[in-house]
């Protein structure tokens, strides 16, 4: 199975670190987040990745081109240019970096990925810039007994996010960004059939908005409550939480 993962949006509320690299790139613990979001996958069984790239795509290129020398001692002789990489655990990882464009918003960087995917392929989906402990085989197992073409991971958190309703586990309604009141919002981690992407008209849908929101009227949204631990990293207020709590061994998304 291969995982989504958005990383071509701009950061500016985290303009702080974002001048300079994409946001997937700022690092927890001396990682890049995209880094932890991958293992969380990847210890669950899925490692194979498609990262869609936009803002500073080509540093995200360097990382994963430079990952063995990054991660592993290196040895280099300086006469003959000769260079040795001395192999520790790295991971298996099948990683595809695809370019979707500089401005193209979220439902049309998942659109522009429709040739990455077979045509009957349940795949996951999720943001570079979020961490949970999220139980992705339960969600998987979850979308494959409603037999719906998505399944969103809902979190509780504060007002400032969209707010979802339920009617028992089937997502009645989707709104993103409500403006009072707390309740269940867009986690990430969906789990989605390959049927979304007709929902998508081009470059400029927000998937958030049209894509989602008509899922949810047809009766194909379904939404699975992740109790646990849920953070995002849009302001530099939230990396540092993300930091404190990896630098204290207190991470709960470190489940691997």
């Amino acid at each position: 199975m291969k995982a989504i993962i958005l990383a071509g949006g701009f950061g500016t509320r985290l303009s702080e670190e974002t001048v300079i690299k994409p946001k997937p790139l700022v690092e927890i613990g001396g990682k890049p987040i995209l880094w932890h979001i991958m293992n969380i996958y990847a210890s669950q069984g899925v490692d194979e990745f498609i990262i869609a790239l936009g803002y500073k795509g080509d540093v995200i290129k360097e990382y994963f081109l430079n990952f063995y020398a990054i991660n592993n001692d290196i040895s280099i002789d300086l006469a003959t240019g000769e260079q040795t990489i001395h192999q520790g655990n790295q991971p298996s990882w099948k990683v595809h970096l695809v370019d979707t464009g500089l401005h193209t918003m979220t439902g049309g960087r998942l659109g522009r990925l429709r040739d990455w995917l077979e045509d009957d392929e349940t795949f996951m989906f999720t943001y570079g810039d979020g961490v949970a402990d999220v139980d992705l085989r339960a969600a998987l197992a979850f979308h494959e007994a409603h037999g719906k073409m998505a399944t969103v991971t809902t979190v509780r958190a504060p007002a400032r996010f969209g707010r979802i309703s339920f009617d028992g586990d089937q997502v009645r309604t989707f709104h993103e960004k409500a403006e009072a009141g707390e309740g269940w919002i867009n986690g990430g981690f969906f789990v989605l059939n390959p049927g979304v992407l007709d929902y998508i008209d081009g470059d400029e849908t927000v998937w958030e908005r049209e894509p989602v929101e008509n899922l949810a009227r047809a009766g194909e949204l379904v939404g699975y409550r992740h109790h646990g631990f849920w953070s995002c990293m849009d302001t530099l207020k939230e990396k540092n939480l993300l930091e404190d709590l990896w630098s204290q061994g207190q991470a709960p998304w470190r489940i691997w």
